[in-house]
């Protein structure tokens, strides 16, 4: 569960000042080079409405339910139940992650709850070092009012301001958080409705429709294809892609993540990553397809 207020930044903001959405936050990296163009901020909001095989974060997926057993295995005691609920001491952690490990729940005790006046007081002590700030998760696109307020303040310093999605959230009738938003790194993690399914537990019907809303307004920063062969069609989503986008295509970037099992529970914690070959096949495909810039990693 969230630490307790007292652990919260103080960061001098009257009561009124704060916007009125808390939000837990798994945690904020400070400089990525990964999540964005250039140095960027990444923000994870602990939270996910849907359940990937292939889940490299799994303790953002779910809220802690106070169970307890993480907190009698933690080494150094920054764990504790106080009124029923655990509490995390974010001093005393010593960043072992013993906690995550043993958790049966897909969840994590160490988040905080914050507005997001708060999540930019701790941006703003990077500025001098990034070029912006990217929302991920768990699954951002939950909170929009959060983001909303988050990228007003970002923008205002000149901060450039990503969200990082698994597309099942509309966003049509948010065009006031795509207006403070630079951009959108959409995840298409299978073409087929089953195929998605299967890898998710929920459909891809919304992803698609959020493909071709936010290319008719450029608001596409990034589409990402995570390659897991024999779990979803990277072809078929590759010429899906295209042929939604249409003449947009040459001016967006497509990035085919080979699929790792690193942090992956589940099935398909043993299965081993795609070849140099495959992604090179692919890679070829999408440029033959007419993507105006394609990245493999």
């Amino acid at each position: 569960m969230p630490a307790d207020d007292a652990a919260a930044p103080r960061l001098g903001r009257r009561a009124s000042e704060r916007t009125s959405e808390r939000v837990m936050v798994n945690k904020v990296i400070p400089f990525s080079l990964v999540d964005g163009p250039g140095s960027r901020c990444s923000v994870f909001l602990q939270g996910c409405n849907i359940r990937c095989a292939y889940c490299h974060n799994p303790e953002t997926q779910a809220t802690c339910i106070n169970c307890t057993d993480c907190v009698a295995g933690c080494p150094s005691g920054a764990l504790s139940l106080r009124e029923g609920r655990v509490v995390w001491d974010e001093a005393t952690c010593i960043g072992c992650d013993q906690c995550i490990h043993v958790c049966g729940h897909r969840a994590s005790p160490k988040v905080r709850l914050l507005d997001a006046g708060e999540v930019f007081g701790i941006v703003r002590g990077y500025v001098p070092f990034i070029r912006g700030v990217t929302t991920s998760g768990g699954e951002c696109m939950l909170h929009p009012r959060f983001l909303k307020g988050l990228f007003e303040r970002c923008r205002g310093i000149g901060l450039e301001t990503l969200i990082d999605t698994n597309g099942t959230i509309d966003f049509e009738g948010h065009e006031d958080l795509l207006a403070v938003a630079n951009g959108v790194m959409l995840d298409v993690k299978a073409w087929d409705d089953g195929l998605f399914r299967r890898l998710t537990g929920s459909g891809n019907a919304t992803v698609l429709k959020n493909l071709a809303f936010l290319g008719e307004r450029d608001k596409l920063e990034e589409i990402r294809v995570v390659v897991v062969d024999g779990w979803n069609d990277p072809e078929d989503a590759i010429d899906g892609i295209a042929d939604t986008l249409g003449e947009l295509v040459g001016r967006q970037r497509l990035k085919l993540i080979r699929f790792r099992r690193f942090g992956v529970i589940g099935e398909l914690s043993s299965m081993a990553s795609p070849s140099d070959e495959r992604m090179a096949q692919l890679e070829r495909r999408a440029r033959d397809v007419g993507f105006g810039e394609v990245v493999t990693t």
